[in-house]
């Protein structure tokens, strides 16, 4: 059960040390500070679900510190300490939006009483928090281990909120579906999310592509484009592989998040858009940040946030609740029924230490659905390069099997980027070419095909 954190502000060790004992007695996680300043400082870099503050301290006192957590989204609740007989400033804290109050000298009776409503209190809203952040999760992941709770926990929590956030984790992870659970649940859900890949350009191109460019700036450029930021004006944009960003591009990123301003390609003037910019790596940025090749300043205004999500060989509690979606998808695509996940199968996916994560496990899966005879699951086929004598099928079978499963991957590819064939393309690792012919080949041409 999630337990929240309390964070205890007095000047007075004594009564740091008082209140902490019944605390944690009452199995509480506890963190105190000395005053108002300490105790912001505590909750930047540790959350706490529950502020106990006294009122009179030197340098902030608790009513500034009050105002100032009643202002945080989501705001930690507050109890706060009065002197004896000092009622009026225990009326005027619950007015600016303390939870509760108890008089010093305490009994613990009391004390507990107050602290066990206002705790209820926290643990309904962590518990909030948690519900909200594994629905906008489960849209987009599937998972069943602690460590992606967790993660959904911190979903819940940053997703309303207009935070820039970094994303990272091995490849094949999840951070795009991450990005897509964090927009969903967002403030800016229905406004334009656009993704953009920050390897798959030169810095002069990307450039254009990010921030847009006027008519005549470039050769080539017989119109002007808003750039991805002007589309996503309002919205959220996605920069995947942000490590590979060029170090001129990084500074005018810089500005955009700093400024909220663009200048396109070719423009005299910059001009403002609002954007909410999410983030994702699979490498190291502090490691990128120290041989040089990424800006200190850059990486500390993405990692406003930072999400990490963990590879899959440490959280095997995940495999069982992925393969049993992967099976189904693989089989609605090729039109099987639907195949059991047999203890053996399980023995098998589970034992392997998958160092492509998620994005190898759904292709270990899809190619055993596709490639076992009907109605049987191959498990030969889980060992690359290898097949058994049982796999042998009709090959005119066998082809339309391939076939199917060819066209629910371009089906779902289209569907996943609005028709946009380009970007369909490039998630299919393909050049747009190859996806034009395979469109002919399996007649799909219009946008009904892929909706």
């Amino acid at each position: 059960m999630l337990k929240p954190r309390v964070l205890v502000v007095d000047d007075d060790e004594g009564v740091r040390y008082t209140l902490r004992e019944i605390l944690e007695s009452s199995g509480l996680e506890v963190d105190v500070a000395c005053d108002g300043v300490e105790a912001l400082e505590h909750l930047r870099l540790q959350p706490a679900q529950l502020v106990v503050t006294d009122l009179r301290m030197p340098r902030m006192d608790g009513m500034e510190l009050l105002r100032r957590l009643v202002a945080q989204n989501p705001a930690p609740r507050v109890v706060v300490i009065t002197a004896h007989g000092s009622e009026r400033q225990a009326v005027d804290a619950i007015k600016a939006g303390a939870l509760d109050y108890f008089r010093k000298p305490f009994e613990a009776d009391e004390l507990v009483a107050v602290i066990r409503r206002a705790t209820e209190t926290a643990r309904l809203a962590l518990e909030n928090e948690r519900l909200r952040g594994e629905l906008a999760l489960s849209r987009t992941l599937v998972f069943a281990s602690e460590a992606m709770s967790a993660l959904a926990v911190l979903v819940g929590r940053v997703a309303p909120r207009d935070s820039t956030v970094l994303i990272t984790g091995e490849s094949g992870t999840g951070k795009e579906r991450l990005a897509e659970a964090i927009v969903r649940a967002s403030r800016r859900a229905a406004k334009s999310f656009v993704r953009f890949n920050c390897a798959s350009l030169t810095a002069e191109l990307a450039e254009a592509e990010l921030f847009g460019h006027v008519r005549g700036a470039f050769t080539g450029a017989v119109r002007s484009r808003a750039g991805l930021f002007g589309e996503a004006d309002g919205g959220t944009v996605l920069l995947d592989e942000v490590s590979e960003l060029a170090l001129p591009l990084q500074g005018m990123l810089l500005r955009a998040l700093q400024e909220g301003e663009i200048r396109a390609v070719g423009e005299d003037r910059p001009r403002h858009v609002d954007v909410r910019v999410l983030a994702a790596s699979n490498r190291d940025l502090k490691a990128e940040v120290a041989r040089g090749a990424f800006r200190a300043d850059l990486y500390w205004r993405l990692a406003v946030v930072e999400l990490h999500i963990p590879p899959l060989r440490e959280r095997p509690d995940d495999i069982p609740v992925l393969a049993r979606h992967f099976l189904d998808r693989a089989a609605e695509r090729i039109g099987a029924a639907p195949f059991d996940l047999s203890d053996a199968l399980l023995a098998r996916l589970t034992a392997h230490n998958w160092p492509g994560n998620v994005r190898e496990l759904q292709n270990a899966i899809e190619r055993l659905v596709a490639l076992s005879p009907e109605g049987e699951l191959d498990l030969a086929l889980l060992s690359p390069g290898r097949a058994s004598s049982s796999s042998a099928e009709d090959p005119s079978r066998l082809r339309e099997k391939m076939d199917a499963y060819e066209r629910g991957l371009i089906v779902d590819a289209l569907r996943a980027c609005a028709n946009n064939r380009s970007e369909a393309a490039r998630q299919l690792g393909v050049s747009r070419v190859t996806l034009h012919d395979k469109l002919k080949k399996h007649g799909i041409g219009s946008s009904d095909d892929a909706g």
